[in-house]
């Protein structure tokens, strides 16, 4: 088959999936079509005018805060992070980025990135709406970024005409497989925990699963008492329903390889529908299938501002979907109302 008869089959089964299920996301519809998200967004459409970005991904990044308030997206397979704000100033350099701000929190694996585009849709009511959509270099999403009713337009058009580049084929490479993690009887399981209670800070656990080699939902069952408890699935929900009945503000962390968005404040608008648990704020959303969380743990981790306690959820291949801490800073000791609400949820049991 020519390249061309093949895009042309491709064309006419989105165009067919499409009709019957306008609204899929396209993420679901890449799924549906056999390629990955990268690609489908490559193709571009009647409706949607797609520019290929040089691969400048500290410079564009760094260019966006000129947009003015914008929506930012991070995701991976089971949740979506929703943000909206303005874009603060990009720190860091080489690989590995953060912008720091009230509204939009990133940490940013530029490693990761592979692919990069520009978007302008049409939408059902002839508006346009534009973003700036990255993925790595299996075709899945990374980070969006859309234009809001705030966001200065002659800007964006000014940043994707500079970044803009002709186009080329997308090769993606395939997903591989979850990592195994190692038996138990391989873990130093002693000198793990000692490691574990000698952390000044909640982010040199990454650091200590690697020195130890232990897959992360492991070492959380191996923890002992007093580190690591398992928690229903149900712990999501009930923690978000308690913060948000005694105005508690929290941290919800999302990430993906190429990125993690936090959101720092009040949880008011919850809204379950079906597998989905939703947040529906004017600045947050978060779009969670409660059905993707396999285990559900409370986590505490010794800091120099004493102990920090995380709700974190896992798929069944042991991925970490996203993480609920209680509003802090670094030099600011937890909130007690957050450690409350944690350790009250039903039914712990010591890893």
């Amino acid at each position: 088959m020519s390249v061309n008869s093949s895009l042309s089959a491709l064309l006419e089964r989105r165009a067919a999936i499409l009709a019957e299920e306008p609204k899929l996301r396209a993420r679901n519809l890449a799924e549906k079509l056999g390629i990955s998200e990268a690609e489908l967004v490559a193709l571009g459409s009647a409706e949607a005018k797609v520019t290929r970005l040089r691969p400048e991904w500290q410079q564009i990044i760094a260019g966006v805060g000129a947009l003015g308030r914008v929506m930012a997206l991070t995701r991976n397979e089971s949740v979506v992070h929703e943000r909206k704000g303005v874009y603060g100033e990009l720190e860091g350099g080489g690989h590995v980025g953060l912008i720091v701000g009230e509204d939009i929190d990133l940490r940013i694996f530029f490693m990761h990135w592979k692919f990069g585009f520009a978007q302008v849709e049409r939408m059902e009511d002839e508006s346009l709406r534009r973003s700036l959509q990255f993925f790595d270099g299996h075709g899945t999403a990374i980070h969006k970024i859309y234009q809001t009713e705030q966001t200065d337009i002659a800007a964006f058009d000014a940043l994707i005409e500079r970044f803009a580049t002709e186009a080329s084929p997308v090769e993606v490479t395939a997903v591989p497989a979850p990592k195994k993690a190692r038996p138990d009887s391989e873990i130093d399981v002693a000198g793990f925990r000692a490691a574990w209670d000698a952390l000044k800070d909640t982010h040199e656990f990454h650091g200590l699963l690697n020195k130890f080699k232990v897959e992360r939902v492991q070492g959380l069952r191996l923890a002992g008492e007093g580190r690591a408890a398992r928690v229903p699935a149900g712990a999501l929900r009930a923690a978000c329903e308690a913060a948000n009945s005694r105005g508690v503000p929290i941290m919800v962390f999302v990430g993906n390889p190429g990125m993690i968005q936090i959101h720092t404040g009040p949880v008011e608008n919850l809204k379950p529908m079906g597998p989905w648990f939703n947040v529906l704020d004017e600045k947050f959303n978060l779009h969670l299938r409660e059905d993707h969380i396999d285990s559900a743990w409370v986590v505490w981790k010794p800091t120099e501002d004493g102990t920090v306690t995380s709700l974190e959820l896992f798929d069944k291949d042991g991925v970490l979907i996203a993480t609920l801490f209680g509003k802090r800073k670094p030099g600011v000791p937890e909130d007690e109302a957050w450690r409350e609400i944690v350790n009250g949820l039903p039914e712990k049991e010591a890893a």
